[in-house]
Formats: structure tokens, sequence, C-alpha cells
């Protein structure tokens, strides 16, 4: 095709369609050459995951507070939509020059391959996905643009001179005829929507075949072959107390089931874990370093925990905590055969995807269920949690000691290393606060008048909750019943029947620990170290 700038030009909307139907066949031939090479290469998931990474932290938790758990989901689409509006752009650019256009398109490969092989876990081939989708949507620019001229000349201007009268034909139904100068084309609108349908499909196809391609990745398989060799415990958890849950409707379970329980990390795309060839990393300031497979682990002494977990991103009443029975080798053990060398403090655990968190040391080696875990609630770790192997530390913040997917633990010193979050704005250690939620009432509900249940749970992991009490319109705390625990690295329901007049009613509550500190009523955000202030809600009875 010609390309230079004396050829006609196709209408805006023309050039702009073509546009977006080259992106969109870029992306998908991008997804499937990443089905077939690495799912993490995909030119989505790696722009996507350097956003992430170099996203401030207060826009990071408003993401999570706008959007919970789809705010990857939200990423992509928002991506997505960005690379439309681009690519709508450099078609327009290629009214002008159509290699104007395709070299757009080039560089905005270039942006993917450069994502691509920067990710901690970037192989050899992961710049392949962006080339060759760039490749493709530069091609199918150029194509459209051809099939859009049509290829037929115009009919030209007839010479300046006396009019002459006759009998125009009505012209048939067909292309319309641009002039420019000396190259008259027809504009051919059929061809050029013939092509964008064949395009959107071809693009469709391999996005569609590129995510079919990347399951074959999937773990589901593993997690199957796992669970008929995974070992007994050793040490098994004792039986929950008869009245560990209230069974209170609308109250959260005390156990958590897995497909409910909270997921937050930097993770667009799971990581897919071959538990064959996993192995585990310990070294830094140890005496003698160490590599465990996942058959390895096995073998050790597997230890059951019942463990609430809680994300520091968990605003006061928010949803992300929950409670699990995990399994797995204690971590202290590892580290005492590793030797741990003196002035260590710090724990630099490793994701699969690169992601780090810091843990204390001397938090793992005080005796609680710091686990390498490899099962939850009786089932092999599902993949979004971990599989195959995850750190689960009682008392701290998922970001400090929460690892999924962990190939790697330096030992090492907060002075010398820093985990992801740090110099994003985060505490380095971060112990959990202690926090109480109301789930019964919800907030806004209409409740009769008269005596109504008020539940919820509370949490101090590893010191344990002592008291719940429960204010109302500002009146004398009373204190609630507390459901029984196994322990005190769980949350615990609490429960309060209270006569509430007909009106608008004003609910608190707060949670003392066995230390006897009593939460704190001043609010404070997630940032630094995690929300503190008391849950209140708004109800009305009537």
């Amino acid at each position: 095709m010609n390309t230079n700038a004396r050829g006609p030009r196709p209408p805006a909307w023309a050039a702009a369609l073509a546009g977006v139907t080259a992106g969109a066949v870029a992306l998908g031939v991008a997804e499937l050459v990443a089905g077939l090479t690495s799912a993490s290469a995909s030119p989505v998931v790696a722009v996507g995951g350097a956003t992430v990474d170099r996203t401030p932290a207060a826009l990071k938790e408003w993401a999570i507070r706008a959007f919970g758990e789809n705010d990857k989901t939200v990423l992509v689409a928002g991506i997505v939509v960005v690379v439309a509006l681009i690519a709508a752009g450099l078609g327009l650019i290629a009214r002008w020059r159509v290699g104007y256009g395709a070299a757009g398109l080039a560089a905005f490969g270039v942006v993917g391959i450069i994502a691509a092989v920067n990710r901690p876990d970037s192989g050899p081939l992961d710049a392949l996905p962006s080339m060759v989708g760039a490749a493709a949507g530069a091609w199918t620019l150029v194509l459209l643009f051809r099939r859009a001229r049509g290829g037929e000349r115009a009919e030209p201007i007839p010479p300046a001179g006396p009019p002459v009268r006759r009998a125009e034909p009505i012209p048939p139904a067909g292309p319309s005829v641009r002039r420019a100068g000396a190259d008259l084309y027809a504009f051919d609108r059929r061809k050029l929507l013939t092509g964008v349908v064949v395009g959107t499909g071809i693009a469709g196809a391999g996005a569609v075949t590129g995510r079919l391609l990347a399951g074959r990745a999937d773990v589901t398989s593993a997690r199957r072959s796992v669970a008929r060799m995974l070992p007994r415990p050793a040490v098994a958890a004792k039986p929950l107390p008869a009245g560990a849950d209230l069974r209170i409707r609308g109250l959260a379970p005390f156990v958590t089931p897995n497909y409910e329980f909270y997921r937050v990390d930097t993770a667009l795309v799971v990581p897919g874990v071959d538990p064959r060839s996993w192995t585990l990393k310990i070294h830094g300031m140890v005496d003698r370093p160490v590599e465990l497979t996942f058959a390895d682990l096995l073998r050790r002494p597997l230890v059951e925990a019942d463990v609430t977990l809680t994300c520091v991103s968990n605003d006061v009443g928010g949803p992300y905590v929950g409670n699990a029975r995990w399994l797995g080798a204690r971590l202290a053990d590892v580290l005492r055969e590793a030797g741990i060398r003196r002035g260590a403090d710090m724990l630099l655990g490793v994701s699969q995807d690169g992601w780090t968190s810091g843990t204390p040391v001397d938090v793992v080696m005080d005796g609680r269920d710091a686990l390498l875990a490899v099962a939850m609630n009786g089932e092999v770790l599902p993949a979004a949690h971990g599989f195959p192997v995850r750190q689960v530390v009682p008392g701290l913040y998922g970001y400090v000691s929460a690892t999924k997917w962990i190939t790697e633990i330096k030992v090492t010193r907060f002075d010398q290393d820093t985990a992801y979050w740090t110099p994003r704005g985060w505490a380095p250690r971060a112990p959990i606060k202690t926090e109480s939620r109301i789930d019964v009432p919800r907030e806004g509900e209409s409740v009769p008048a008269g005596r109504t249940t008020v539940a919820g749970v509370a949490w101090a992991q590893h010191r344990g909750v002592d008291a719940v009490e429960v204010q109302v319109d500002g009146g004398e705390w009373r204190r609630a019943t507390l459901a029984e625990v196994p322990g005190p690295d769980t949350w615990r329901q609490w429960s309060i029947d209270w006569d509430l007049a007909p009106g608008g009613h004003t609910i608190a509550v707060r949670a003392t620990d066995a230390t006897g500190y009593t939460q704190t009523a001043a609010v404070a955000p997630p940032v630094p170290d995690g929300a503190t202030g008391y849950h209140t809600i708004m109800v009305r009875a009537g």
C-alpha cells in the first residue's frame, strides 16, 4: 500500500475503527503466544503487574476499598480501554501515513516487552507475546487501510469548459468516491467492515485460545495428586469447642469456607506452581543454607492450627479477615536447622511472582504456630491462596507474614533489606491490632422494635479476646456474651440482646484483649500499620 501523505485518507471514523481492530488483534495474538509460552508474559498481565507495582499506596488503598477483590479485574478492564483509545488514536494518525500508525503499534509492543522481561519471574521467551502481537497489529492496520481504499480509481474530474448537459444515471450502490488530486480512489466501506469483522474474530479467538492454553498450567490436577499424598498431622488440632460458633443468621461463621476467604495480593494471574519442581531456599544469615523440595516438606512433622488472618488494608468493620484450620510444617523448626546467626531480625519471604514480605524473626521463633502451610480447612491449599506452600504467622498482618506461593526465605536484617510494601509507606513490623466488628444487624437495616440480637466477631491474634462491649446511642457500655475459642490465635464471636425503642439508633462495639488493652476510639486509616476506631452502625427499629 502507498503509505505516503499524498495518498487518499479514509474517514476519521473508519481510521479509528481500523486502529481499534488492529489493537485488538495485537492483544489477541499476544494472548495466544503467551498461552504457548507463559501466561505472565501477556502484555496485559505484564503491564498490569508493572502498574500495580508502581501505583502509589494511597491509590491502591482506594482501589481495594472501592472494588474489593475485583480490583484486579477493574485494572485489566482499564488497561484494555486505554489500549483501545490509544489504538484508535494510532488509526487516526495512520490517515496521514500508515507507517506512523504501524510504528506506534510497534512502540506499544516495546512497552509490553519491557514490562514482561522485567518481571521477577520472567523467562527467556517472555518477550515473544508482545513482539508477535505488535507485528500482527501493525500488519492488520496496513491491511485494513488497503482494504478501505478498495483499489478502484474514481472517475476523473472533467476539464474546465462549457457544461455538457446529459442525463446522469443513478449510481449503483457500492463504494463512495474520494478524490485527492491525481490519486483518486474509492473508499470501500464494505471491504473495511468485512476486514474489521475478520480481525475481531481473530482477536477473540486468539484471546480465548490463549487463556485455554494457559490453563494447561492449571494446578487442579496437581492439587488432586497432592491430596492423595497429604500425610496425617503429627500434631492434630483439638476439636473445636462446642460453643465456638453461635450459629446466628448473618454472623460470620467461626470457620471461613475456602471459597469465601478473602484474597488481597498483587498477582494479576494466579501463579501456577508445579509441586514436583517447587523448592524452598533458605539462605542469608544462616550457618547452613537449606533447600527443601515439596516431598521433603511433606516428610516433616506436620502441625494443624486454627489461625485467623487479617489484611492490613481492612478498614474498621471491613471484610478482609477470615479464620481457617491450617496444616503445615513449623517454620521455626526449619530455621533452627539452618541456624540463624546472631543479629538477624527479619525473614524476607519471596513469592513465585517476586512479591516479598518482611517477617520479624522473634515472632516466628517465640513458640506460636508459624507454619509453612500446605492445606487449608482440610483441603490442599487452593491456588489462589498459595498452592503449593504459603506462610501463615499468627498475630501479624498479611503483608509482613503471609507470603503465598513462597519459594525463598532470606534471613536478614530490617536495616539491610526492605520488603515490597515498606518503601511504599507501610510499617516494617505490623502486629495485628485489637479490633471488633458488628455483623448483625447490618448498616442501615430496619429491625423490629423491642428485643434485638446484636452480634459480630472480635480478634486480637496471639493475645486473645477477653471481653466485648456494645453501646447504643452513646449510652452505657454493656458486656456481650462471648463464644468459646480453641486458642488465642482466632477471632471470637460475640452477641448481646438489646431492647431497641422505635426510631433510629447508633450501635458501637469495642473489644478488650487478654493483656487488658481496650481498643481505641481514635479513628485511623489502614496506613501505615492498620486501621483503628470503633465499628459503628446505624439502624432503624420499628
